[in-house]
């Protein structure tokens, strides 16, 4: 360990005097933010940083990019960063808050860039410090479940090495500022978006008996969905149902002839997932039948993500790496009920994969949620420990 730590230090060693240069570039990132499957100038960006440190690239469908630090053998150690952002107006009140109306790196992937971005600078330039192949892989669209099912759909698997491990991290309001944390198990939920359309027969508002009202069968629907969780999920298990939007008419006196459920779940299990859906989908062709629906319902899963679980034997590898470069600053991190599309790439080629969180807030007690207009976390220490995190961890492979 004391060999492993003295090359990780090795590696770390250029970000003091690069700081002031990687807050330029982090800057840049956070002001000119791109949506999903548009990240066309933030990708630019970061080849244009791979070309200038001499790092090999291969780009992977229109946005992805595949960089490859190769340096004898050894392990090979790939590492995820997501590159989009959220159609969220920013109010962090930053100086350098987004300047594209309507757009902000409101989840913080702007930091997750520069920290794979430092990794690979690190590796690159200190090769006499470790041996193997480290893979950076800067992914498009995870906002929308799109990015990671790109990269499959476009080859990934074949512009990768055969991998021991791969690896990916979050900045989170939910850990202390400046901590690192991960488990082993369960860390991410597996999350689906179900879009419901229920139909009824248009009336006159003060004639609804000539009608089949939409808008009452849409909030039984409601109702009868929160006994999902509350009475057909045991009390040990995780579940989550929420309708986030009831769409349906135009005016006050008009019985409208359909309306629209937006639905989101989240599991810590397939098979409660399954559950869920196949309950869902009971409990609205119930009521459609008692409500007399005239029509077949239609029912579309979007926004699909998969359970996010740590290899047990990977993530005990990381934690001690964590623990004796961080101290006191390596935690537990409980299981997140948000979701993630990472675990598609490793999946696709059978790899064990680990993932953790780093906190972004000194001030933890009054800070953002990820998704908030005026989530932006500290400029530093979030940068430096964002890209020690990457650093130490692929260390516990390629430092032996």
């Amino acid at each position: 360990m004391a060999k492993e730590l003295s090359a990780v230090k090795t590696l770390v060693s250029d970000l003091g005097p690069t700081r002031a240069e990687r807050e330029e570039l982090y800057v840049h990132f956070h002001k000119h933010p791109e949506l999903s499957m548009q990240e066309v100038d933030t990708a630019a960006t970061i080849c244009a940083e791979l070309d200038a440190a001499g790092i090999p690239y291969q780009r992977v469908g229109r946005t992805g990019i595949v960089a490859t630090v190769e340096n004898g053998a050894g392990p090979a150690v790939a590492m995820r960063a997501d590159i989009d952002a959220l159609p969220v107006p920013e109010a962090s009140g930053k100086d350098y808050a987004s300047v594209v109306e309507g757009v902000s790196h409101a989840c913080g992937h702007d930091f997750h860039i520069m920290s794979l971005l430092a990794a690979l600078k690190a590796f690159n330039a200190h090769k006499d410090a470790w041996r193997g192949t480290y893979v950076g892989v800067f992914q498009p669209a995870e906002e929308t479940a799109e990015g990671a099912k790109d990269l499959v759909d476009n080859g990934v698997s074949k512009v990768l090495p055969k991998l021991d491990v791969y690896l990916g991290q979050h900045v989170l309001s939910s850990l202390p500022g400046a901590h690192v944390g991960t488990r082993p198990g369960p860390i991410f939920t597996a999350a689906a978006s179900i879009r419901v359309k229920v139909f009824g027969k248009g009336s006159h508002g003060s004639m609804p008996e000539l009608g089949v009202d939409p808008v009452v069968l849409a909030a039984t629907i409601v109702m009868r969905l929160q006994t999902i969780v509350s009475r057909e999920i045991a009390a040990r298990e995780t579940a989550i149902v929420t309708v986030g939007s009831l769409q349906a008419g135009t005016k006050s006196n008009i019985i409208p002839d359909d309306a629209t459920l937006l639905i989101n779940t989240r599991a810590y299990d397939k098979g409660v997932e399954k559950r869920l859906h196949e309950a869902i989908e009971r409990i609205v062709r119930a009521e459609c039948q008692a409500a007399r629906s005239p029509r077949e319902l239609e029912i579309e899963y979007y926004d699909v993500y998969p359970l996010t679980r740590n290899a047990e034997e990977e993530t005990a590898k990381v934690r001690a790496a964590f623990d004796a470069y961080f101290g006191e600053d390596s935690v537990d991190i409980a299981p997140q009920s948000a979701s993630e599309d990472f675990s598609y790439v490793p999946d696709d080629s059978e790899t064990p994969y680990v993932y953790w969180g780093f906190g972004g807030f000194a001030d933890q007690e009054h800070a953002p949620g990820n998704h908030n207009p005026a989530f932006a976390p500290d400029l530093q220490p979030t940068l430096d420990r964002g890209a020690e995190a990457a650093i130490v961890a692929a260390s516990a492979w390629l430092c032996p």
